[in-house]
């Protein structure tokens, strides 16, 4: 029997550094982008968030020592997560489950946020789909329950003027294959085709299922190569006050290969730790 899915959004998305950390926060600062303080997951991992209105990208990365996280290391390099928002996770885990797609338990953790008036701890829960279960990378809900060490004001204003994510693209060879995977998640009326493949809609947000090639004739050589996968997360289309503001950030940062549209601009995959960037007012 299925069960209803508590009304997601788009939570956050994330570019896979593995080791380069300290390289992915020089790049995005570069970008134009306000970076958090470095955080350490109680998993091992560790990573620096760019926090807009109502969800966030993050730079994540393996950690060291004994902790550090072989999963991130073993995937691969560039946009590798997308996150959904729930403040259900046990209802979100057991609907996802009923719907018959693969998913693990729900698990908690950690990170110290580091406050004026002291250090406090931002505690989060994911549900997250079993490894493979959408090949293109990591499918996941986050449940909040320390919003207000998010979500910081101090942290939402960017050079670039980015507000918001409103769509990420996946290539797929056969886009009908994740395709169905979130058509059971959050139900076909979420569903509709588009050129080249299918979109799926959540929240404010867009998520396009696309060929190859039509990953190449919105983005052509600024989009990240396939490795011969035949899944891979390729672009984030990303919402700015200005694009003025944003011609600003990518000249101070001295950001190459830029495409300077009439609607957009965009960041080449090699710019931007793997992924392109495409900015629109």
């Amino acid at each position: 029997m299925s069960l209803p899915l508590p009304a997601p959004t788009l939570d956050h998305v994330v570019i896979n550094t593995r080791d380069r950390l300290d390289e992915g926060l020089e790049q995005y600062r570069r970008l134009g982008f306000t970076m958090t303080p470095r955080g350490h997951h109680s998993l091992g991992s560790m990573n620096h968030l760019a926090i807009f209105g109502t969800e966030y990208l993050e730079l994540l990365a393996a950690g060291t020592g004994a902790t550090r996280r072989p999963d991130i290391m073993q995937s691969p390099a560039g946009l590798n997560g997308l996150v959904f928002g729930t403040d259900d996770s046990a209802a979100a885990y057991a609907a996802v489950k009923a719907n018959g797609v693969p998913i693990d338990a729900p698990m908690e953790f950690t990170r110290p946020v580091q406050l004026e008036s002291g250090t406090r701890d931002a505690v989060f829960r994911t549900v997250t789909l079993v490894p493979g279960t959408v090949p293109a990378g990591r499918i996941y809900f986050c449940h909040h329950f320390t919003r207000d060490l998010v979500w910081r004001d101090e942290w939402r204003h960017h050079a670039n003027g980015t507000v918001g994510v409103t769509r990420a693209v996946i290539a797929a060879q056969t886009p009908d294959a994740p395709g169905a995977v979130f058509s059971r998640m959050f139900g076909s009326d979420a569903m509709r085709p588009i050129r080249g493949g299918e979109r799926l809609v959540v929240g404010l947000s867009a998520f396009d299922i696309v060929t190859p090639n039509e990953v190449a004739v919105q983005f052509g050589d600024a989009a990240p190569g396939g490795d011969g996968r035949a899944q891979y997360m390729a672009a984030l289309t990303l919402r700015t006050r200005s694009l003025a503001m944003v011609r600003a950030a990518l000249h101070a940062g001295g950001i190459e290969g830029v495409r300077d549209e009439d609607d957009r601009l965009v960041v080449p995959a090699a710019q931007a730790m793997g992924a392109v960037l495409e900015f629109r007012e």
